[in-house]
């Protein structure tokens, strides 16, 4: 690859579509700079993305498994949908284990999704599932459970502060590289961090919440030095109220006060998915409510999307293509795992393996939805009615 020559083009690229922070300012947006920022994008619609052949991050980003021609194949299905963004997970492990070569994959990526018409939103650290996450050839799926194989980042790696500095460092150069990269929609800096984990994995950090607390506010700092033109956030996804002056833990105040752009997990029905946004508008910026679909929770296609087309909030549901992490698998199949038959529904996921869909009516109204203009439900794709937002907007 001509890296100069790549460069000077993703320079000029910046220069033309006028950033809405300069090289220099390292202070959050205003919510008068993010939403200037988020009238020029596509409504933001997609999925949490990984291939199908890939278990983790680990198995889609290392060398010997990164599939190119997979990921090609399955984002020209997502194009067809009308969808504008994916969300993808990093690992600060695949930069310890070879950062030039990761950094080479990730702008492979970023070229098969621009080809398709999709930004990305990609994650630096993840506190769900396996906190004990091992480069390397990775486990084959365990048998009827959902995402069996996903793995945190840093993970138990928090235990140790001398390993700070490399978290910094990976931080530092993934954003700084790509920070005037106009294929990248957003920097989502850290997954859900007070996830307990998730599974039946004994081995999480000492003390996780308050490591967390003293890392987040440290990540969006690193993130920031970078300078970069696309947005930071981290998504609250959890407890009953986000509104101003509700009452928060450290976590989630570091995520509403330092993001650039809300984003939230709702894995709900649609009475509270609406009430979600009521309670974050407030903040007078941009939403994105990055993970949810969760069938057998309430949380669908039908009843969700058309809201969030409605209210103008991004939307990224868990899953596109059923494949090796099982989220077509409930939660509770930690518990019970279905061996003998599969789920009465699929929880997450929108198409089969070979890219036909689960159920055809939820791609027309991804399609529908995706195709329409900004803030238009057309009435093919209305499930839930739309005269409950009316006290939102």
């Amino acid at each position: 690859m001509a890296k100069a020559c790549w460069a000077q083009a993703v320079g000029l690229a910046i220069a033309l579509v006028a950033p809405m922070v300069s090289a220099t300012d390292a202070a959050r947006w205003t919510p008068a700079q993010a939403n200037a920022w988020y009238a020029k994008q596509a409504w933001p619609v997609g999925s949490n993305y990984i291939p199908a052949d890939a278990i983790n991050q680990f198995e889609m980003w290392q060398a010997d498994t990164f599939d190119a021609a997979r990921i090609d194949k399955e984002l020209g299905w997502a194009q067809k949908l009308g969808m504008t963004t994916m969300r993808v997970f990093l690992h600060d492990q695949l930069w310890q284990q070879d950062a030039a070569g990761f950094k080479k994959r990730i702008d492979t990526f970023l070229a098969i999704a621009a080809r398709h018409g999709i930004k990305p939103v990609l994650v630096l650290f993840d506190s769900c599932w396996d906190p004990t996450p091992k480069l390397g050839k990775q486990h084959a799926p365990v048998p009827g459970v959902h995402n069996s194989g996903w793995v945190q980042g840093p993970g138990v790696a928090m235990d140790d502060p001398s390993q700070y500095p490399r978290l910094k460092d990976y931080t530092v150069d993934i954003v700084k590289t790509f920070a005037k990269d106009p294929r990248i929609l957003a920097w989502d800096v850290w997954n859900e961090p007070d996830n307990p984990g998730g599974g039946n994995y004994t081995t999480n950090p000492k003390d996780k919440f308050d490591r967390v607390a003293q890392l987040l506010p440290q990540v969006f700092d690193w993130a920031r030095s970078a300078a970069p033109t696309q947005p930071l956030t981290s998504g609250v996804w959890h407890d009953d109220n986000w509104a101003p002056g509700a009452k928060l833990n450290a976590v989630e105040t570091t995520q509403l006060e330092r993001s650039d752009i809300i984003t939230f997990h709702s894995y709900d029905w649609p009475e509270t998915f609406v009430s979600r946004v009521a309670q974050l508008k407030p903040y007078g910026r941009p939403m994105i409510c990055t993970e949810y679909m969760a069938r057998g929770a309430g949380s669908t296609i039908d009843g969700i999307l058309p809201l969030g087309k409605k209210l103008d909030v991004g939307m990224i549901q868990w899953g596109f293509v059923e494949g090796k992490t099982q989220t077509t698998m409930p939660w509770d199949s930690w518990d019970k795992p279905y061996v003998t038959k599969p789920p009465v529904l699929w929880f997450h996921d929108l198409l089969h393996t070979d890219g036909t869909p689960y159920r055809q009516r939820e791609v027309e109204i991804v399609r529908l939805l995706s195709t329409s203009p900004r803030g238009v439900v057309p009435p093919d794709a209305v499930s839930y009615p739309l005269q409950a937002v009316k006290n939102v907007r």
